[in-house]
Order: structure tokens, then sequence, then C-alpha cells
């Protein structure tokens, strides 16, 4: 198993939809590393988080955050890591203060952003980032896209 992403989150109230992400992840071989980091409550955390990261093989960060959302954020300011945003529903905006909070970074510090609690598209989108130097993975996604195909194909079955 490789383990060059990680899945970070405010807090282990969003695992419920981080969680998505890491099952896909292991079915193509991939551990992520899961880590609680609050950019509010523990923010010194962040730097120390980012800077472990890179010394240490990650590639892709996927960070979901709900309410403010601003872990995506903080965590793009600290590294040059590609950040992937899960925005989460946590409020009564059904999430769009989450998703627009992570969407709107200010220029020179990008985020991805996924649909509302759409990890399994962060995962698929920072499995896409690795295929570039991994034929491996690049294989794997086309097996995916194939399967999700045939599935999609067989549902008019389903319409009798």
């Amino acid at each position: 198993m490789n383990t060059r992403i990680a899945l970070v989150m405010g807090s282990d109230s969003d695992w419920k939809v981080l969680r998505a992400a890491k099952d896909l992840l292991g079915e193509f071989e991939e551990a992520p590393i899961c880590q609680v980091v609050s950019a509010h409550r523990t923010p010194e955390d962040l730097k120390v988080f980012t800077d472990w990261a890179q010394d240490n093989g990650i590639k892709v960060i996927i960070a979901g955050a709900g309410g403010a959302a601003h872990l995506p954020g903080m965590l793009a300011a600290y590294t040059t890591l590609p950040v992937i945003g899960v925005p989460i529903n946590t409020t009564a905006l059904n999430g769009m203060d989450s998703l627009l909070s992570i969407v709107q970074m200010p220029k020179g510090i990008p985020v991805a952003t996924v649909a509302i609690d759409n990890a399994v598209n962060a995962a698929l989108l920072a499995l896409r980032m690795l295929s570039i130097s991994d034929p491996r993975i690049q294989k794997q996604l086309e097996r995916y896209a194939e399967k999700m195909k045939a599935e999609s194909r067989s549902k008019t079955a389903n319409l009798t």
C-alpha cells in the first residue's frame, strides 16, 4: 500500500464524509494518512502537519471542512502540495457556507474544490493527480471508468 495522500479534517465529526474517500483510495491500493487538525482550535498544528507531509512523501492533501471551512485554505497557505477541499454539510445553510468558503480562495492560494459531501470525487481527483506519474493508477482509473459505464448502461433494465 502507498501512503501519498493525506485526509485531514477539522473534527472527527467530518469522518462520516471523508471515510468514503478512504474506502475508495483503499480500492486503488492507497493508504491515506488520516488526521484531525483544526484550523481554529489548533492552528499551530497546521504548519507542523504540512511540513511533515512534505517531508514524508505526501503528494496530495484532501481536507474536509464544514461551517466557516477554513481548513483547506489554511493548509494551502502553508504548502505547495495540491489541496482538495471537501465542503461538509454541517449547518442550516446545507453546506453552501462551506462550499463558498473553500472555493473563494484569494489569488495565489489555490484549493481545488468538489461538491458538498463528495469525498469520493476528491479521492478520484487526487488519484488523477497521482496518475500523471503513476501508470498503475492510470490503468486502474481506466478500469474504474469502464465499470461506471457498464453500471450506467445496465440501469435501463431498472425501467421495466
